[in-house]
């Protein structure tokens, strides 16, 4: 699992659309060494299989055809999955500015509070030293 997916602004699960499910699906296992093995794996395969006397000898025609709808078809997934990962990316990033909000207005009233307990420091300082200059006026000698 992914960082990402147990983020709180990151819808998952029930959340998504069927096509939303489909396009994260589609981008973690297109987008895997494991995808690359079982394809190469099945090319190797289909011209050990065929050879000149298979099913679809050589140059095989039916291979080229499914590699060629494959290669038109993983553009508009690789879009799909590029689209999904964008929303995923801006959920973040909108999370990330209202948690910038609260915090920059949790530092402006700590910022008021502080200038406050600072002047009250400074008037407790000054009626310390009055009553400090009263005191020691009117004391007995």
């Amino acid at each position: 699992m992914n960082r990402w997916q147990k983020h709180p602004a990151v819808r998952t699960g029930s959340d998504l659309t069927f096509g939303e499910r489909a396009a994260d699906v589609l981008r973690n296992s297109m987008g895997s060494w494991p995808f690359i093995g079982v394809s190469a794996l099945f090319l190797a395969t289909w011209m050990g299989f065929n050879g000149k006397h298979g099913f679809d000898p050589y140059p095989f025609i039916l291979l080229n055809l499914v590699l060629s709808c494959l290669a038109a078809m993983q553009g508009a997934i690789i879009l799909i999955a590029q689209k999904r990962a964008d929303q995923i990316a801006s959920e973040l990033a909108e999370h990330d500015y209202e948690a910038d909000c609260v915090t920059r207005d949790a530092v402006t009233q700590l910022a008021t509070l502080t200038n406050v307990v600072h002047d009250l420091v400074v008037e407790n300082t000054r009626l310390t030293a009055e009553i400090h200059a009263l005191t020691t006026r009117n004391a007995p000698r």
